[in-house]
Order: C-alpha cells, then sequence, then structure tokens
C-alpha cells in the first residue's frame, strides 16, 4: 500500500501545466449543467444566460457562476450588446473537442429556433449597418472571399472585391473615429454581422441600388427582385 501511495503521490507531482489544464477543462466539461449549456451552443449561435440557466435547468445564479466557469478555463467567451450579455464557444478547437465527444457519446443538440418576427429577422438595420439572415449572409460571404482577416482588417484581394462593388474605401478608412470592421452580434440570428464603418458604407450602397427597401416605420428592410439578382451575381449570396 504505501508503493502505490508513493506512486500516485510522484505521478501528481510530475503533471506538467498542460496535464492540469486538461484536469480543469475536463472538469468544467463534466459537469452535467454545463455540458448541457456547452453542447447547446454547439450550433454557433449565442444565448443569454437566462437562456442557458434553461437549457441547464437551474436557477439563474446558478447558471452565473456556471458560467463563469467556463469562462475561467477559457471554453466560453461573452459579448456585451447593449444592456445584454451573450456567451457562445470561445474558438473552434472548442467546438471540435465537444463534436469529438459528441461523436463518443451518440448525442445530439440543442437546436435554436428564433422567436423574432420573420421580417425583422430576414433583414433589418442595426444602427447604420445590416443585420438579420442577409446580414449575416454578407458577413459570411465576405469572409469566406478573404476580403476581410479574421480581425477584420481589409486584405489586397478585399480591397479591389469592394472597389469593385462601388465602395469607396478612402473615405471609409478616412473615419479615424471609428473602427473600419468588426462582427457585431446579430441578436435573431446569434451570429455576427458586419459593424463598423464598412458595414455601414455597405448598407448604404444597397439602399442606394435598391436591392433592399427600408421600412418607414420599422427597422425592416425588403429586398427587392434587383437586389436578389445582384446579390448573388455579384457576390454569390443566394436568398
Amino acid at each position: 500500500m504505501p508503493l502505490v501511495g508513493q506512486a500516485h503521490f510522484v505521478y501528481y507531482r510530475s503533471m506538467n501545466v498542460v496535464d492540469l489544464n486538461v484536469v480543469q477543462i475536463a472538469a468544467a466539461i463534466g459537469e452535467p449543467a454545463r455540458a448541457r449549456m456547452l453542447f447547446c451552443l454547439m450550433d454557433g449561435h449565442a444565448r443569454t444566460s437566462t437562456e442557458l440557466a434553461v437549457v441547464a435547468g437551474v436557477s439563474p445564479s446558478t447558471a452565473s457562476v456556471h458560467l463563469q466557469k467556463l469562462r475561467d478555463t477559457e471554453l466560453l467567451k461573452v459579448a456585451v450588446q447593449g444592456k445584454h450579455r451573450y456567451y457562445c464557444l470561445a474558438g473552434e478547437a472548442v467546438a471540435h473537442a465537444l463534436e469529438g465527444l459528441s461523436v463518443l457519446a451518440g448525442g445530439t443538440r440543442m437546436v435554436f429556433e428564433p422567436k423574432t418576427p420573420n421580417r425583422l429577422r430576414a433583414a433589418r438595420t442595426c444602427y447604420d449597418h445590416l443585420a438579420g439572415a442577409l446580414g449575416v449572409a454578407l458577413h459570411d460571404r465576405v469572409q469566406h472571399l478573404h476580403w476581410l482577416s479574421d480581425v477584420y482588417e481589409l486584405t489586397a484581394v478585399g480591397r479591389i472585391g469592394f472597389v469593385k462593388l462601388g465602395l469607396d474605401l478612402s473615405a471609409i478608412e478616412a473615419q479615424r473615429r471609428r473602427r473600419f470592421a468588426y462582427a457585431c452580434l446579430d441578436w435573431s440570428e446569434r451570429r455576427p454581422h458586419l459593424g463598423g464603418a464598412l458595414g455601414a458604407a455597405l448598407l448604404r450602397l444597397i439602399l442606394q441600388r435598391r436591392w433592399v427597401e427600408q421600412d418607414a416605420d420599422s427597422r425592416a428592410v425588403s429586398i427587392t427582385r434587383i437586389g436578389k439578382r445582384e446579390l448573388l451575381s455579384r457576390l454569390g449570396v443566394a436568398l
């Protein structure tokens, strides 16, 4: 018995930082309520602490403790939008790890079901840039085309692409007090659309060209027939 205890002690003392991090991450995922939160976020949509509390089946105060633990272990990140805080997976590596566990366990994912009115969910303004399903689709497309880097900086191919689209990049870049571009979390899609000076310029462009029409009494915008054609031919965005 003493030999076994000594062997365990020696192994524990020899564990490196990576080993300890693995243990901490495994412990964070292994708690049932936290696991439900994490797998709920596997669909790529962000959620509030209240929504995650319901998913986990715990009280809001208990959910806050769990969410802090998941942030401490860098499994989750939080985005602040006005008075709201939205939680999402910290990155693709976390999603891959959870995907592997899901394969082993044979589990299923929870599906995000937005309750936003259909017209607002399809397309709307978010301050001075485009939001909703259309905004998210445009964000994803310019990222797929590598017009913007992962940190939302303009690339060489992006400069050519946006100029061909009709944007005055010099005027956009001259707005020193405003970020050029960034990911703005969409409250209906719970995925990012394009914010910043670039997002605002893109909305102005498609309004001027009548690819979309803005409602007089709401934030909703409608995609026109010419807009559907042009977005498909110029950007490959099918609606």
